[in-house]
């Protein structure tokens, strides 16, 4: 299993049993020489360069150069967390867009996939990356711990994005979630954990942690009545297709 989003920075349990490698994504620019020595310290572990939405007031332009040369490492595989919230707050709402915009020009002209972060806003999330993503360079898209519904899901998919599931679809009352993962193709999900936050059921409440992601492909193997095995091969297989990265070393499968 990989995990393509957690914030192993923020973590004070780092239990990763089980997985084979670990994504962790920028929210604001004081992460990102954690992440780099994170990146550097780990082989399973690589780092996404981004500034949140809800921390957009941050983003200055000098941040391009920054994440343009922290990004010649290869353990740097994508830009992100990106995107619009509209869940927190909504006074800054311009900000947000006007740094998605810049996050998607960077991803586009580094050939890096986009991470990006959609609360409450799908209808401008959609539109921006429609408008600015559709390019001859555009970059393969992650759609963060999706929350629409099947028919934003199909509308992702028919675009060419990939769908981020975590804990969230353990939860008893995650209906529409629980749909979209028994109908969209498993060739477009990716596992993923947010830890340390959205704990999966029997941890709701508590810490995330990387090893959690486990009962996200357990619960999606359920749904869709097929084997923990194959949502394991499938997802896997998604993700080093989507971040480029590298086949574990023969013998180090765990």
């Amino acid at each position: 299993m990989i995990d393509t989003h957690s914030h192993i920075n923020m973590l004070e349990n780092f239990d990763a049993a089980g997985v084979e490698k670990i994504i962790v994504p920028g929210t604001e620019p004081e992460d990102f020489p954690v992440i780099i020595e994170l990146v550097n310290k780990y082989d399973n572990v690589y780092g996404l360069l981004g500034v949140h939405p809800t921390e957009a007031q941050k983003w200055h332009d000098g941040l391009i150069d920054e994440i343009t040369e922290l990004s010649q490492n290869p353990k740097i595989v994508g830009i992100g967390e990106t995107g619009l919230d509209y869940y927190h707050d909504r006074s800054f709402i311009d900000v947000q867009k006007d740094v998605f915009i810049k996050h998607i020009r960077l991803a586009n002209r580094l050939g890096l996939p986009l991470n990006v972060h959609d609360r409450e806003a799908h209808e401008d999330t959609f539109e921006i990356l429609q408008k600015y993503n559709n390019t001859s360079t555009t970059s393969k898209v992650v759609m963060h711990c999706f929350s629409g519904d099947l028919e934003f899901a199909r509308k992702c998919i028919d675009a060419g994005y990939y769908l981020g599931i975590g804990g969230v679809v353990t939860f008893k009352n995650a209906h529409a979630l629980k749909e979209v993962v028994k109908e969209v193709a498993l060739e477009r999900i990716l596992l993923e954990t947010d830890a340390p936050y959205l704990a999966p059921v029997p941890f709701r409440g508590k810490e995330n942690r990387p090893a959690y992601v486990r009962y996200a492909a357990q619960e999606i193997a359920q749904l869709r009545g097929i084997t923990f095995e194959e949502v394991d091969e499938v997802t896997t297989q998604n993700a080093k297709e989507v971040f480029g990265l590298p086949p574990l070393p023969q013998g180090e499968r765990g």
